[in-house]
């Protein structure tokens, strides 16, 4: 029967949504992680986080060293939808909370972030060899 196969799918691991839909986009924020892609450009990292369902002043940034920069935020808020006669409303409350590492050394100096539709960018300047120093010889 149907429900047979429901319930097998579900424990011999396989999904009972296709891949790339809105179960992959909502189940790690359903989790407390979100996504966060990390990339170099010339002189600055560039990370990128999806933080659906979350306010600008919901989110704190700090850089815990000059490669790890500590991303948290809270969740809280109603949703509702109303469409062909369903109605649904939606209580989404948590916190979020990830330390990401970066690939080059970066300052807060001259740093900048924008959040837009729920997406951060965090735009951080490398330190230039800043860890490179050579050591005289006596």
């Amino acid at each position: 029967t149907m429900l047979d196969s429901l319930f097998q799918q579900t424990y011999s691991g396989g999904k009972l949504l296709p891949p790339g839909g809105v179960a992959d986009r909502m189940l790690p924020a359903i989790r407390g992680e979100f996504r966060v892609d990390v990339r170099e450009h010339e002189n600055d990292v560039i990370i990128v986080a999806d933080l659906p369902g979350v306010e600008k002043e919901d989110v704190s940034l700090q850089l815990i060293s000059p490669r790890a920069l500590e991303v948290a935020c809270e969740r809280k808020g109603e949703k509702e939808d109303q469409s062909e006669g369903y109605y649904m409303r939606e209580r989404v409350y948590g916190s979020m909370h990830r330390v990401v590492t970066l690939p080059a050394d970066v300052t807060e100096d001259a740093s900048s972030a924008s959040f837009t539709n729920g997406v951060l960018e965090v735009r951080l300047k490398k330190i230039r060899g800043a860890q490179k120093s050579r050591i005289q010889i006596e």
